[in-house]
């Protein structure tokens, strides 16, 4: 069978090697390292944000990239940091948000990394954007 011009997958879903240790839970952003492989987003320098994982993926088991995860790229809302200075306002959209966990964001990019482009504020929720390539803060 010839595979050229077949569609495996859209504009909007990556299929990501996991790290080895990592147990990534759905609907929570997942992050690649340096090493290419797919970890839990978390507070720290260095990662690229790929998206939400729409399935959870446990490999605390196995070796680098063992089990795969599949991630969706878009606008998904999360949670609005807590912490003085981080709170991110109606006046932050359009700006870039950054990681304090895996479901949550703020503004300050103090220690972390990018997690992706604010798009709305509410009550409930900031909505960000994974569209966007959004490059690691050394």
């Amino acid at each position: 069978m010839i595979r050229t011009g077949n569609e495996k997958l859209d504009v909007r879903t990556l299929v990501l090697p996991v790290a080895a240790g990592e147990n990534i839970q759905e609907a929570t952003m997942v992050a690649v390292g340096s090493d290419g492989y797919a970890v839990t987003a978390t507070k720290t320098t260095g990662l690229t944000v790929a998206g939400m994982a729409i399935a959870p993926a446990d490999n605390s088991a196995g070796a680098d990239g063992d089990l795969e995860v599949t991630v969706r790229r878009g606008a998904f809302v999360l949670e609005n940091s807590a912490t003085a200075g981080s709170i991110i306002k109606k006046t932050d959209i359009l700006k870039t948000c950054y990681l304090e966990d895996a479901v949550t964001v703020g503004i300050s990019s103090s220690g972390t990394s990018a997690a992706g482009t604010v798009l709305a504020v509410d009550p409930d929720g900031i909505t960000v954007e994974f569209n966007q390539p959004v490059q690691p803060t050394a």
